[in-house]
Formats: C-alpha cells, sequence, structure tokens
C-alpha cells in the first residue's frame, strides 16, 4: 500500500527544485520575452491569418478548406510556446554545469527522482501555462472576427495534444541534458526531438484537413505513452555519481570497434561455433521481443482485415476470368521470374530492414515495428476484401503468398525482435553498465542475428518468391 506521507515528502522534494527553476526563469528576460510575444502576439497574427485564409478561399467556393485551417492554426498556436520548453529542458542539467551550479544542487539531501523529475515539471509549467494563455486569446480573438468557437471536443483534443507535445519533448530533452557536459552538446542531440516531432505536426494537419479527428485520440494516448516511456528511460539513466563524474562528450570509436567485435565474436573461433553461439545465446536474448513482434504483427494482420470492411477495393478489381493468362502477363511485366526477380525481391528486403533498423534505433523499436507490420497489414486488407467478394481466400494466398510468406514473417519477426531489444536499450540498459556499451553491445546482437539468421532466411524466402510461388501460383489456378 502507497505511503500518503512518502508520496507527500517526495513531491515536496521535487517541488523544491520545481520552485527554484521557475524563480530563474521568471528573473531571466531571455527566456520571458520569446514566451510573452508567443502568447500574445503570434495569436493575433493568427487570427488575421484566419480571417484571410476564410475571406480567400470563400470567393472561389472553398470555403471548408478556410473551416479546415481554423483548427489547424489553433493546434500552431498552442504548440509554438511549447517550443519554449525544448530550450529550457536542454538546459536544465547542462546549463547547471556550465555555470558550475550542478554539483552543489547535486550534493543536496534529494533523491534523484526528486532531482529529475522537479527539473521535468520545472521545464514544463511555464511554457504550457504560456501556450493554454495563447489559445485562449486566439479563440477569443476568431469569436470577435468571425463569430467561431470551436466544437468541445475539438478544443479538449487540442489542449490534450498541446499538453502531450510538451510532455513528450521536455521528457526527451532533459534526458538529453543528463547525459551530456554541455548546452552546445544538447543543442546538437536535440534534432532527435525536434524532427520528430515537427513530422508529427504534419501528419496532425493533414488529419485536420481531412476532418478525421478521431484519429487524433489515438495520437493522444500514444504521446502520453511515449512521454511516460521517457521519463521512465530518464529516471533510470539518472546518476549523479556518473554525471559530476563525466568530463566530456567523446566519441571513442576504437572502444565502440572493441566492444562491438568482442560481442559479435563471443569468443567462438569457428564459423560453426559462432552459429551456436547465435542459436543459443543470442537468440533467447531477445525472447520478449520476438513474442512482442509476433503479437503486433498478428495485430497487423486483423488491422488489415477490420479495414476491408470500412474501405471495400471494387468487386470489379478481385472478380478475374481469366487468372492463369493474368498472372502468367504480370508475373513476367514486373519480372518477380528468374534471377533478376529473386535479386530484386531480395535486395527490396534488405533495404527494407535497413530503414526499419534505422528507424527503429532512434525510435525505441517502435517505428521498426510499424514498417515490418505494413505488409502484413496488406495482406489482411487483401485477403479481407477477397472474402467479402466471395472469392477463394485460402486459395488466393496459398498460390500467392504463403510459399515465400513461411519464410519471410519469421525471418521479419526476428530481425523485428532484434531491431525493438535494439531501440529498447535506451529505455533499460542492464545495470553495472552504460547506456553506450550496453547499445554497441545490443548492436552487436542484432548483427549476430541479422547476418546469422535473418539473411540466409531473406535469401531463401527471395528465392521461393522468385522461381516457385509463380509456379505454384500457375499451377493452383490452372487446375
Amino acid at each position: 500500500m502507497l505511503n500518503p506521507s512518502l508520496i507527500s515528502n517526495k513531491v515536496s522534494g521535487a517541488w523544491v527544485v520545481t520552485r527554484r527553476e521557475l524563480i530563474d526563469q521568471i528573473r531571466d528576460w531571455r527566456i520571458l520575452s520569446p514566451i510573452i510575444i508567443l502568447t500574445l502576439f503570434f495569436p493575433l497574427l493568427m487570427n488575421f491569418t484566419a480571417q484571410q485564409a476564410v475571406d480567400f478561399v470563400g470567393r472561389y467556393g472553398a470555403p471548408i478548406i478556410g473551416e479546415r485551417l481554423i483548427p489547424f492554426l489553433l493546434m500552431v498556436v498552442g504548440f509554438f510556446p511549447i517550443s519554449i520548453s525544448l530550450v529550457i529542458a536542454l538546459e536544465s542539467f547542462a546549463g547547471e554545469r556550465e555555470r558550475m551550479s550542478l554539483e552543489p544542487l547535486l550534493a543536496t539531501p534529494l533523491t534523484d527522482g526528486q532531482l529529475f523529475f522537479g527539473k521535468l515539471f520545472a521545464s514544463l509549467i511555464l511554457p504550457l501555462g504560456a501556450a493554454y494563455i495563447g489559445i485562449a486569446v486566439y479563440i477569443v480573438g476568431l469569436y470577435l472576427r468571425l463569430q467561431w468557437l470551436p466544437p468541445g471536443q475539438l478544443l479538449l483534443q487540442v489542449i490534450l495534444l498541446t499538453t502531450a507535445q510538451g510532455m513528450v519533448m521536455v521528457s526527451g530533452a532533459v534526458v538529453i541534458s543528463s547525459q551530456t557536459t554541455s548546452v552546445r552538446a544538447a543543442n546538437l542531440l536535440a534534432s532527435f526531438i525536434i524532427i520528430p516531432v515537427s513530422q508529427l505536426i504534419i501528419g496532425e494537419s493533414l488529419i485536420m484537413f481531412w476532418g478525421r479527428y478521431n484519429v487524433l485520440w489515438l495520437i493522444v494516448i500514444l504521446l502520453i505513452l511515449i512521454s511516460l516511456v521517457l521519463a521512465r528511460m530518464g529516471l533510470h539513466l539518472f546518476n549523479r555519481e556518473a554525471i559530476l563524474g563525466r568530463e566530456l562528450d567523446e566519441l571513442n570509436l576504437k572502444w565502440m570497434g572493441r566492444v562491438f567485435w568482442s560481442s559479435f565474436t563471443a569468443g567462438a573461433h569457428s564459423i560453426a561455433a559462432w552459429y551456436r553461439g547465435v542459436i543459443r545465446e543470442t537468440l533467447p536474448r531477445i525472447g520478449g521481443s520476438l513474442g512482442v513482434t509476433a503479437i503486433i504483427f498478428l495485430g497487423g494482420f486483423i488491422m488489415g482485415a477490420l479495414l476491408a470492411r470500412r474501405f471495400t477495393l471494387p468487386l470489379d478489381l478481385l472478380q478475374l476470368d481469366d487468372i492463369e493468362q493474368v498472372l502468367s502477363s504480370q508475373l513476367s511485366e514486373l519480372g518477380l521470374v528468374g534471377l533478376s526477380g529473386w535479386r530484386s525481391i531480395l535486395m527490396n528486403n534488405v533495404r527494407a530492414l535497413g530503414l526499419a533498423t534505422l528507424f527503429g534505433a532512434f525510435s525505441f523499436g517502435i517505428l521498426a515495428e510499424l514498417l515490418l507490420m505494413a505488409p502484413i497489414t496488406i495482406i489482411g486488407y487483401l485477403a479481407g476484401n477477397l472474402d467479402l467478394a466471395g472469392q477463394n481466400t485460402m486459395l488466393y494466398m496459398s498460390a500467392l503468398v504463403l510459399p515465400h510468406a513461411i519464410i519471410e514473417i519469421p525471418a521479419a519477426i526476428i530481425a523485428g525482435g532484434a531491431i525493438l531489444r535494439l531501440g529498447m536499450v535506451f529505455i533499460s540498459p542492464p545495470r553495472g553498465s552504460s547506456l553506450g556499451e550496453s547499445w554497441v553491445k545490443a548492436f552487436a546482437d542484432w548483427g549476430r542475428i541479422s547476418l546469422g539468421i535473418v539473411l540466409p532466411l531473406l535469401f531463401l524466402a527471395a528465392f521461393i518468391e522468385a522461381f516457385i510461388t509463380p509456379k505454384i501460383a500457375l499451377y493452383l489456378f490452372s487446375g
């Protein structure tokens, strides 16, 4: 059972740090000036922009574009003050170190959690309050100019999106600040926050222009989960002794190479011994990630089948009278028969694996899972449409998908599991090992699994898809 007095003490300790930081922020004109400008003047500019946009599209008979633009500008008004939180959070620990005030702060009797969350809350409160005020100013201006008020649900979504985006940015920035020794280094690493968030804003704008506001609830939930993951990661990595002992941010390539090679070879003196290590030692280490990936793939197939019921393909696309002739011509045109087809399929799968690894390494494995799940979702979508059209779904799947999928899907699951573990190392590195060392070892495990298991499976799957699947399809459909 939770002890109320213990919780109160922890909260009060974090509030001491938060109050100290807020006082410093209020005294700093470099922080207050952009917040005031973005809170008061930027919403007025967006009001003017909204009115001009509505008048312009109204003259050309497209008022719906203006109506969809107003909620988007409402979200932008809330986001820009939140961007200040990134600057404050990046300086939270790195700035203290440069001002020579970090050591006295870490020498206080406050716990690591109180220090970390105190900094996190302090980086969020002032920009978040400014964002709420900016949204209010924008809405008042819209009502006075256009007599427009946002629906209650949309207003709640924008407020929650603003809050969740701020939480994600601050959580990530505080983690970066606690792991770097200078504000300059923290600002350079901030691109890993700014780029994904900016892409998210673009995605949200498209959703708003299409009027799919219900999708915003899913984004809010996802952002909250990501912020919780980042907060847990930051608390797990926060160590005052390590922070005080860290002298300089240094990229030691020789050390990384030694750690990688030692983990990659694992002391094996022959290829057979190396393969035994991959199967007996490395593969079991990603067992949990394999299970998660398999569940995600199953969920992707089910989601595709459900989407088929909502977005059904035209029946004439699924009613093929001479399937044998169509298959022969299509396979020939696409080059899916012979050596060139095998090479094309293999390179496509390798490129997909490389992109999934790249995106997954910097997104806790999430983007990798989504990229690898996409083909499974498409298969589920096609299967669902075939079933709705009254076709023999099992025949189509057995002829066109299953011969090579029984090899390709396990390869994708194993690859996804290795990438997921690689990304999750950032959240929970093993005790007694630094973050960099843990990541390099996980990268070595990914290399062992990719080279020893995934690539051979992809070679085999591509061979089956190029040479065997077309023959099976022609045989089944000609019968």
